[in-house]
C-alpha cells in the first residue's frame, strides 16, 4: 500500500478507495485475457466452428455486434449515470451480467456456433459497460497531474489479475490434457474459473469504492431507444466544442483498432499461422501480460514526466514495429519478440489513452465523456478485427497480409495525435459544459 501514495489523490480520497478502484481492473482483465484473447477465441475457431474458413470472420462479427451495441448505448448510459449519481450501481449490474454470461460460455460445445456468438455478444457488451464506468471514477480519485501514473497502476494491477486467472486456467488445462481430456471438456471449466475470479475481485471494488457524484434532482433521462439516440447526438454536439478531446477520440478509433486486433486475434494467429499449441499460446499470453503490466506501470510515470502526447506517440511507433515483425515471423522465437513488444505497447497505450480522456473530461460529465471514449474504442474494436477478418477471408486465409495491414491503423492514429494540444484540452475541460 506504500506504493499508493496519498500525494497523487484528490482531497478526501483514501488509499483504500484507490485499491478498490484498481481491483476492478484486476477483476475484469481475466475476461479479456482468457475469453477474448488466450482460450475461448482459439477454441471458438478451432473447436466450436470446427476450423472453418469463415470462423475468424464469425468471431469478429460477434465481437463487432457487441461493440456496436456499446457504441449506441454507452454515452447515454453514462449521461444517465451522471444525472443520477449512479455509476457504482450501474457498474454492479454490468458486472453481474458479464459474470453470468461468461459462466454460461461453458455450455458452448462444438457445433453450437450461434449459442457461442450470442453469449460472446452479451458478455462482451456488459464487460465494455463496466470498463467505461470504472474508468469514469479515475478523475474523481487522482489529481490531474497524477492521472498518468494512477491510470498506469490500475492497468498494471489489471494485468496481474489477468495473469492470475490465466495461470489458474493453464494449470487446469495442463492437468486435463495430462488425463487425455479434449478441449470440449476443459475449456468450459476455464470459463467458470474466469467468472468466479471476476466476481470475487469485483466484490472488493464494490466494498471500497465510493460513489461521489450526487446527481441532479428531477433530471430527465432517456426513456426509450429514440430518446437515448437523441441524447447521444446531443452529447456529440456538446463534445465538438472540446477540440482536443475530439482529436483524441479520432486517434483512439485508429490505434485502438490495431490494439483490438492484438487482443482478439493473437491466439488465433499464434496457433494457425505460427504453429503454437494451446498450452504454448497460454504461456505466450502470460508473458504478454507481464510485458503489458510493466509497460502500463512504467509509462504511467513516463507520461507524467515527458507528457501524455509524446508517450502515446512512442507507443504507436512500437505498435508499427510489432505488426511488421509479426507479419514476417517465420519461427516461434521471432513471434515471441513481436508479442513482447506488443505487450509493452498494449499496457502503455491503453493506460495513456485513459489518462488523457480523464484530463480532457469536464468533472460534471465524467461518465458521459468516458461513454464517448467507449464509443470510440468500440468503433475501433469493430473496424480493426472486422477488417482483419475480411482481409483474411478475401485472401483465402492469409493472416500475414491481415496483420501487416494493421500497421495502417497505427499510422492513422499517429497522424490524428499530432493536432492535439494537451494544455488547451485541459483548460477547456475545467470550464465545463455550459
Amino acid at each position: 500500500m506504500a506504493l499508493f501514495s496519498t500525494e497523487v489523490l484528490n482531497p478526501g480520497v483514501r488509499r483504500r478507495e484507490l485499491l478498490g478502484w484498481a481491483m476492478y481492473d484486476f477483476a475484469n482483465s481475466g475476461y479479456t485475457t482468457v475469453v477474448i484473447t488466450a482460450v475461448f477465441a482459439a477454441y471458438f475457431v478451432g473447436g466450436v466452428a470446427g476450423g472453418a474458413d469463415w470462423a475468424p470472420l464469425a468471431w469478429t462479427v460477434a465481437l463487432s455486434i457487441s461493440y456496436a451495441i456499446v457504441m449506441l448505448t454507452m454515452p447515454s448510459l453514462g449521461a444517465w449515470a451522471d444525472l443520477r449519481g449512479a455509476k457504482k450501481k450501474l457498474l454492479m449490474l454490468s458486472t453481474a451480467a458479464c459474470v453470468l454470461a461468461t459462466a454460461a460460455l461453458a455450455f458452448a460445445q462444438p457445433g453450437s456456433v450461434v449459442l457461442a456468438m450470442l453469449l460472446i455478444i452479451v458478455s462482451n457488451t456488459f464487460y465494455s459497460y463496466g470498463e467505461s464506468l470504472t474508468a469514469a471514477f479515475l478523475p474523481e480519485l487522482a489529481r490531474p497531474e497524477s492521472l498518468g501514473k494512477v491510470s498506469g497502476w490500475g492497468w498494471a494491477f489489471g494485468y496481474v489479475g489477468g495473469m492470475l486467472t490465466l495461470a489458474i486456467c493453464l494449470a487446469y488445462v495442463l492437468h486435463a490434457q495430462g488425463q487425455g481430456q479434449p478441449a470440449s471438456r476443459f475449456v468450459p471449466v476455464t470459463m467458470w474459473i474466469t467468472a468466479i475470479v471476476y466476481a470475487l475481485a469485483a466484490c472488493v471494488t464494490f466494498a471500497l469504492l465510493r460513489e461521489r457524484a450526487q446527481g441532479v434532482a428531477g433530471a430527465d433521462e432517456p426513456a426509450n431507444l429514440r430518446e437515448a439516440l437523441g441524447r447521444l447526438k446531443q452529447t456529440f454536439r456538446e463534445a465538438r466544442r472540446y477540440r482536443d478531446f475530439v482529436w483524441l477520440l479520432a486517434c483512439t478509433v485508429a490505434y485502438q483498432g490495431g490494439v483490438a486486433v492484438a487482443i482478439t486475434l493473437a491466439a488465433i494467429y499464434a496457433e494457425q499461422v505460427i504453429g503454437f499449441k494451446q498450452q504454448e499460446t497460454m504461456l505466450l499470453i502470460m508473458v504478454l501480460n507481464v510485458a503489458a503490466a510493466a509497460g502500463a506501470f512504467s509509462c504511467g510515470y513516463l507520461q507524467d514526466r515527458i507528457g501524455h502526447k509524446l508517450t502515446l506517440g512512442i507507443t504507436l511507433v512500437g505498435w508499427m514495429l510489432t505488426c511488421v515483425i509479426a507479419a514476417l515471423a517465420a519461427t516461434k522465437g521471432q513471434f515471441w519478440v513481436a508479442a513482447t513488444i506488443a505487450g509493452i505497447c498494449m499496457g502503455s497505450s491503453q493506460s495513456v489513452g485513459r489518462a488523457m480522456v480523464g484530463l480532457f473530461s469536464p468533472r460534471e460529465n465524467l461518465a458521459e465523456f468516458f461513454g464517448l471514449w467507449s464509443f470510440a474504442t468500440r468503433l475501433a474494436s469493430i473496424v480493426g478485427p472486422l477488417a482483419y477478418g475480411l482481409i483474411t477471408w478475401a485472401t483465402g486465409g492469409n493472416q500475414r497480409v491481415a496483420i501487416a495491414s494493421t500497421t495502417v491503423l497505427f499510422v492513422l492514429g499517429l497522424l490524428a495525435l499530432l493536432p492535439i494540444n494537451v494544455h488547451r484540452g485541459r483548460a477547456m475541460s475545467t470550464r465545463g459544459i455550459a
